[in-house]
């Protein structure tokens, strides 16, 4: 006999029952950044090319289906309870940890590029953070909310394509990086991943972006 109390068991497989068309290209988005992050991986341990072609290839796709999922719920004006979440935990992936994947693959690997490699993906942490958390201060009457604060994490997708170009113009060779190296005391940098520190303090910052 049930106990009245405890409340009903959920069905099997409830969760991804809810998910709407939306998700899914959401949860593709995500694939698409961890995908990069494995490629670049890979990429470090064979030295083959292709795979750091891959990995710089998937974020512009990650981006599209980041693009996508919220023209999709507003066509079919259908979300899912989890639908900002997921996308927030998708783009810290895709447009965060794997664009600093991307770029430490391609050789910023020095101490101070690092540091500022870790400093891009905190500040696309705090600027997801921060849009959940005031997303409803900022709608207006509809629900809507007009603009961003900060610059949208997607945008660092822009460094990917640069490293790309650079790449594929052999300037991304070992020893031999666009812009040079300094050498700070002990601690290396490459100027290049200064864009990575600019991009990061763009997106925490208070500049207003009207949303697209």
């Amino acid at each position: 006999m049930s106990n009245p109390e405890l409340p009903a068991r959920p069905k099997r497989f409830s969760m991804i029952r809810s998910f709407v068309a939306a998700d899914f290209l959401t949860l593709g988005n995500g694939a698409c950044g961890s995908g990069s992050v494995l490629a670049a991986m890979q990429y470090l341990v064979t030295h083959e090319a292709r795979w750091l072609v891959l990995a710089m290839a998937l974020l512009p796709v990650a981006l599209v289906l980041d693009f996508a999922d919220g023209r999709v719920a507003r066509w079919r004006r259908r979300s899912s309870i989890l639908g900002a979440d997921l996308d927030s935990l998708a783009d810290v992936i895709s447009f965060g940890l794997a664009p600093a994947a991307v770029g430490f693959a391609a050789g910023l690997r020095g101490e101070l590029d690092v540091v500022i490699l870790l400093y891009f993906v905190a500040c696309g942490i705090s600027r997801l953070a921060r849009f959940n958390a005031t997303a409803s201060d900022l709608a207006d009457e509809s629900g809507k909310v007009k603009y961003f604060e900060g610059t949208p994490i997607p945008t660092s997708v822009f460094i990917v394509l640069l490293l790309a170009g650079l790449h594929f113009a052999g300037q991304l060779r070992p020893g031999d990086i666009w812009l040079g190296t300094w050498t700070i005391g002990s601690w290396v940098l490459h100027p290049l991943t200064i864009l990575y520190a600019l991009s990061g303090s763009a997106m925490i910052s208070t500049i207003r972006v009207p949303k697209i």
